[in-house]
């Protein structure tokens, strides 16, 4: 049986590449692709692929947020990272929120195509340079500090958050997630609190160390 497989990144000509390549292996089946994270969760919740590749940096829910998400209404899935940004804690990040693979864009193909056989299979897959070592102790040093009010984020709250990190509006992201302007304010509302920012600049650098943004926007 085909593994079926998912496509997650906002880069139109990455996703042709993607596609090109995975199809080209007679034992994969692409069931579809999304562009930004809130997609990616509905179709991933519906379609229940076997495998997941996933951008890090997505517009409307980053992927770590996606990660953690899906972690929780979809286990079934099983994600691979798929990143041009591979520091050990952004790596490590990433296992911790649910991702079984993690690939670096700048890895030959035969990584990725590698990535989906051994997680589909129940393994996992680190590509080079990852040092599994490395990631063990760092998630060692997450674990040892387990409070985090990020976590304490709903769904819908992530996704008000992230939106409001791209510069959004009000309007606008009531428009993209089918609120009220007045739902969107009580949601950031919440986040302020729950995260104990005071105002859009702490908001910001929220974002950026939780993956969320990269650091040069």
């Amino acid at each position: 049986m085909p593994i079926s497989i998912l496509l997650a990144d906002d880069h139109p000509v990455t996703l042709r590449g993607l596609r090109a390549l995975l199809e080209s292996e007679g034992d994969f089946s692409i069931l579809g692709v999304a562009t930004d994270g809130i997609d990616t969760v509905h179709q991933a919740e519906l379609l229940k692929p076997d495998v997941l590749i996933l951008d890090l940096v997505m517009p409307g829910l980053a992927g770590l947020e996606v990660l953690q998400i899906l972690h929780k209404t979809a286990p079934s899935v099983r994600i691979v990272v798929l990143s041009m940004y591979g520091s050990t804690a952004f790596v490590a990040k990433a296992l911790e929120n649910g991702a079984f693979g993690f690939v670096l864009k700048s890895c030959t193909e035969n990584n990725l195509v590698r990535a989906v056989r051994d997680v589909a299979a129940g393994g996992h897959f680190l590509s080079p340079p990852v040092t599994e070592i490395a990631i063990a102790n760092y998630i060692e040093l997450c674990k040892a500090h387990p409070s985090n009010p990020h976590a304490a984020l709903s769904p819908r709250q992530r996704e008000v958050l992230q939106l409001t990190a791209e510069g959004k509006t009000s309007s606008e992201i009531s428009e993209r997630l089918k609120i009220s302007p007045r739902t969107v304010e009580n949601h950031r509302s919440a986040v302020m609190q729950k995260l104990g920012l005071r105002n859009h600049t702490d908001l910001i650098r929220h974002a950026i160390r939780h993956g969320m943004i990269p650091p040069d926007e």
